[in-house]
């Protein structure tokens, strides 16, 4: 009986372990908007005026400041939108923001520079990916437990604003 009782509780854990994934269902209240404050380090998931969730997060190494340049290791501010993801991202899984815009591209080229791009909200840092608490180039990172459920809930076209 003890063994019998062995084998099905491997099987059980063997098929749990093969259903786990990454991907992950919502069916709730639509994301009608991203809204990141970098100052608070903080990003919210909203539908119209209620907030569906809250998260930390952590930014480029340079933290303050607009985007202005590629490598200059800001995260940008203004309006955008979200227009990708990546499931296979170095990160995890990422969704994409829509930076450069018309804005960011002729304010690099008054300074005679690359805006940069692929700038995105990703999952949590790499082994050998810089320590502190700001790290990224220039994205938006949280845990990947957390980017799991951004990666669902966040659909392509969502408005997002990024704010100082």
């Amino acid at each position: 009986m003890k063994i019998i009782k062995a084998v099905l509780l491997v099987a059980l854990v063997g098929l749990v372990g093969a259903c786990a994934t990454k991907f992950r269902t919502y069916d709730g209240p639509e994301v009608t908007r991203v809204l990141i404050y970098k100052e608070r380090h903080q990003l919210y998931l909203m539908n119209n005026d209620k907030v569906l969730k809250r998260y930390h997060i952590e930014l480029g190494f340079t933290p303050t400041g607009d985007k202005q340049v590629e490598g200059d290791g800001k995260t940008p501010e203004g309006e955008y939108f979200i227009d990708r993801r990546n499931p296979n991202s170095a990160f995890y899984l990422s969704i994409g923001i829509s930076y450069p815009n018309a804005a960011d591209r002729a304010e690099a080229k008054a300074l005679g520079q690359s805006p940069g791009g692929d700038i995105f909200i990703h999952g949590a840092r790499r082994p050998g990916d810089p320590k502190g608490a700001d790290w990224t180039a220039g994205c938006i990172s949280v845990s990947n437990r957390q980017m799991e459920e951004i990666y669902a809930m966040v659909k392509n076209g969502t408005r997002i604003s990024i704010y100082p």
